[in-house]
């Protein structure tokens, strides 16, 4: 910037000295010349007064200069304050309610004047980025929970033991559960002790996430869960629907019936939490959903393609088959076809046939399901407890009247499984294109023996009556779990997965 110069009588009039130069040619030359030296000196003196003093012309251009340099050095801050945020926000994956607080305390504490605002659009930037974060973390704070931390990748959720924790369990109570059917609801069946509802299981290497059943139903969001199976994974699908449902308004979920089909829906989030009754999921005689009862049974192991059809398009498949495997030794294999009337059999091991079986599933889902879409998930062996010899009850009856899971063993519990099966469905999943998940709650589920349904139940759509209750050699159910209760850690492993693959 150049600084203005004061005009002097010299540059201002020459013309009006020369003129009186003229009219006075009488007066000595030296008197002339004599003056004009004292102006020059006097003006000499005050150009270096004024310039000494500031070097623009008068003292309101310098509180202007002050200003100017002020706000220089505050719009450094601000820059330097809006790097600090922009830093912020690229390190806070999620920030908690106490740690947002704690932020605008600190403005409040160092508040930014408008000088310093004015020349910045990206502080106004960098706020509304953290509004958004705010809000894609209101799940975390609705619910009050903490950062939810999933386990390594190689950590083996299976191996662990059971640790009794009445703080975080049950994840929800069986009477703010309006879906759950009458056969497991132990506890309004008359069951006495609710121990068996607060076992946790505690993975030896890592953690299970916290549930949060509000980041479960945005996993969801526009999605279909479904469970396809027997009344294992029915049980667990009721187990999901409680899950689920917590969070959710009334009037804005419902619970429809169709045939093999039944169908959770959560309004809000346009999503399903499905299941299909398919006991062997192959065509069987034991498909209808009601009339299923029936000890000669019958599969077509080749046979898939009528259940198959109500499995597409689904975001999360949940299959398993088991129990039903379980009344004989030998399986009967159809010649023919249900819908042609065929009823003549053969009958082939039990290994054998349910090695037909997955490896006709396997093919269907390997052909049919796309994993860019769908997630596919394997129950294994869903365990009885028949004989309390099994573990060292003699005076016991089946699981009638246990109270604690089996504690203090490293070894699984020899309870009947059929552990053939359960290595054909490990060796099958592993060998298939298509990605599947092999949940194993096998060893886990048989260290339950005192969370099964037990004389606390219903039996042909009826309660067990005092006398039928009384005779739990007859009528205990030891087959199926009550709710809340086991089925709900399997449902864990499930959530672990689902959420930790989004």
């Amino acid at each position: 910037m150049q600084i203005p110069r004061r005009k002097t009588p010299f540059s201002a009039s020459p013309e009006a000295f020369t003129m009186k130069t003229r009219k006075n040619n009488n007066l000595p030359i030296f008197v002339v010349v004599f003056s004009v030296f004292l102006f020059g000196i006097f003006m000499y003196n005050e150009d270096v007064k004024s310039i000494a003093e500031f070097p623009f012309s008068s003292t309101p251009k310098a509180q202007e200069l002050q200003e100017m340099q002020e706000t220089k050095q505050s719009s450094s801050d601000s820059v330097s304050k809006q790097s600090d945020s922009v830093s912020e926000i690229q390190n806070r994956v999620s920030l908690s309610a106490t740690a947002r607080t704690q932020l605008e305390e600190t403005q409040l504490e160092n508040p930014v004047s408008e000088e310093t605002q004015e020349p910045v659009e990206l502080k106004t930037m960098m706020e509304e980025k953290e509004e958004d974060l705010d809000k894609k973390i209101e799940v975390n704070e609705e619910d009050d929970t903490e950062e939810i931390e999933l386990p390594p990748e190689d950590c083996d959720l299976f191996n662990g033991d059971w640790v009794f924790d009445p703080v975080t369990h049950p994840l929800y109570k069986e009477d703010e559960c309006e879906f759950l059917t009458a056969q497991v609801t132990c506890m309004r069946n008359g069951r006495k002790d609710s121990l068996y509802q607060h076992w946790r299981w505690q993975p030896r290497d890592c953690n299970l996430p916290k549930f949060n059943a509000r980041l479960l139903l945005e996993k969801l969001r526009n999605k279909r869960l479904m469970f396809v199976g027997d009344s294992l994974n029915r049980n667990q699908w009721e187990s999901m629907i409680c899950f689920a449902q917590s969070v959710i308004p009334p009037g804005r979920k419902s619970l429809v019936k169709n045939g093999s089909l039944s169908v959770f829906t959560i309004k809000d989030y346009n999503a399903t939490v499905e299941f299909y009754w398919a006991p062997f999921l192959v065509e069987s005689n034991s498909d209808d959903p009601l009339m299923h009862s029936i000890q000669n049974r019958i599969i077509m192991p080749k046979s898939i393609k009528k259940h198959g059809k109500n499995w597409k398009d689904v975001d999360y498949l949940v299959f398993n088959t088991y129990i039903w495997w379980m009344n004989t030794f030998n399986m009967k294999i159809l010649r023919g076809s249900f819908d042609q009337g065929a009823t003549e059999y053969y009958e082939i091991d039990r290994p054998l046939a349910y090695r037909k079986v997955l490896t006709t599933w396997a093919k269907w889902v390997d052909k049919n399901i796309d994993p860019n879409r769908t997630t596919v998930f394997f129950i294994s062996m869903s365990p009885l407890h028949i004989k309390s010899l099994d573990w060292d009850n003699p005076d016991g009856i089946k699981c009638a009247k246990e109270t604690t899971p089996v504690l203090n063993r490293t070894t699984p519990l020899e309870v009947g499984t059929d552990r053939r099966l359960f290595v054909i469905s490990s060796d099958i999943t592993k060998a298939m294109k298509v990605p599947v998940y092999f949940l194993n709650i096998t060893t886990l589920s048989e260290f339950r023996k005192d969370a099964h349904t037990s004389v606390h139940t219903i039996r042909q759509g009826k309660m067990l009556t005092p006398e039928q209750q009384a005779d739990p050699e007859t009528y205990a159910d030891c087959i199926h779990w009550c709710l809340p209760g086991l089925p709900d850690t399997w449902n864990e492993f499930l959530y672990t997965c689902i959420i930790s693959r989004s």
